[in-house]
């Protein structure tokens, strides 16, 4: 049944709008960061990310099948060592986004790793008009963090930019792993590699004091992040432009501020909204400077045991 799974998903012509899925994997996912943080009054950050990771992982393996591991027999060793750095970026990034929004709101540790995805963006255009969108999403995290009252928590900012330092990584590593590897066979790989680079951090207190609802409900939030949102974004990402997938993919740090609003009741004041809205115009406004007319998700094409096989970046 899983093995039918996928190619029927990657068949499938669904009559749901792109940017619809799009913008219910940012929900799931958001609801799953947003569950996650209530989490962290059972089990530190880092054992429940491991514990996220791990069910990830299994979940994903499960689902490649017998082709994943005749994808790995046949990759090339640099398409092995970059899925091994792009799974350690993808560790980084979620554990410190973990300790990041247990210090400070959700929406604001979303805004700031988003800084990374920016980055990227803006680089990329080589334009020096276009910093002016980085600028004005730095304005915004300072409006969210309010530094003037003096309640800055300097470690959860840490931990928010290191998250956007690895978000950097997974976004270059993940053009790279795509053109050895289909988007489930990467993503189980990465997510394997992530779930064992953690695993020192987390996976002591989790083995030592087991708790089965705690594990239970890991498992449910890695259903919603990252199994369900990267399924459908997977989907969505096929019949996206690039520059389209880049303008909605903008409005996730809002969608992180109500989540955690709705879910936590972590209600953001006046400037912290002006704030949201600044970032948000950032990343819009970064992709729409960004005029590539191409799919957001290029299709490659790699020779795998004498036949051409089709690849898409993860």
């Amino acid at each position: 049944m899983i093995r039918s799974f996928l190619p029927s998903l990657r068949r499938a012509r669904t009559p749901i709008p792109a940017p619809l899925m799009l913008l219910v994997g940012m929900f799931t996912l958001h609801t799953g960061s947003a569950l996650a943080v209530t989490a962290f009054e059972q089990a530190s950050p880092a054992t429940v990310t491991w514990l996220r990771l791990s069910w990830a992982a299994l979940l994903l393996l499960a689902l490649g099948g017998r082709s994943l591991w005749r994808a790995v027999r046949a990759a090339k060793p640099r398409e092995l060592g970059a899925v091994v750095i792009l799974g350690t970026a993808s560790a980084g990034m979620m554990l410190f986004y973990s300790e990041a929004t247990a210090r400070i709101e959700l929406g604001t540790a979303t805004s700031i790793e988003f800084l990374g995805t920016l980055v990227v963006a803006v680089a990329a255009m080589r334009r020096r008009r276009e910093l002016v969108w980085i600028v004005a999403a730095v304005v915004g995290v300072v409006c969210l963090t309010r530094p003037w009252q003096g309640e800055l928590d300097l470690a959860g900012i840490g931990f928010a930019l290191a998250g956007a330092v690895c978000v950097v990584g997974y976004i270059v590593l993940t053009q790279r792993v795509g053109a050895g590897f289909n988007a489930v066979h990467g993503l189980a790989l990465a997510m394997t590699v992530a779930a064992l680079v953690t695993a020192p951090l987390g996976a002591p207190a989790a083995i030592a004091d087991p708790d089965p609802g705690l594990i239970m409900f890991t498992l449910l939030i890695a259903l919603l992040f990252p199994m369900v949102p990267f399924l459908l974004e997977m989907v969505a990402l096929q019949r996206m432009s690039r520059t389209a997938y880049s303008t909605f993919s903008s409005l996730e740090p809002a969608v992180a501020l109500v989540m955690g609003l709705v879910v936590i009741g972590q209600a953001p004041v006046a400037v912290q909204l002006v704030g949201m809205g600044l970032v948000v115009i950032a990343g819009i406004g970064a992709a729409r400077g960004d005029r590539g007319a191409g799919p957001a998700v290029p299709r490659t094409v790699r020779r795998q045991r004498g036949r051409l096989a089709p690849a898409q970046a993860a």
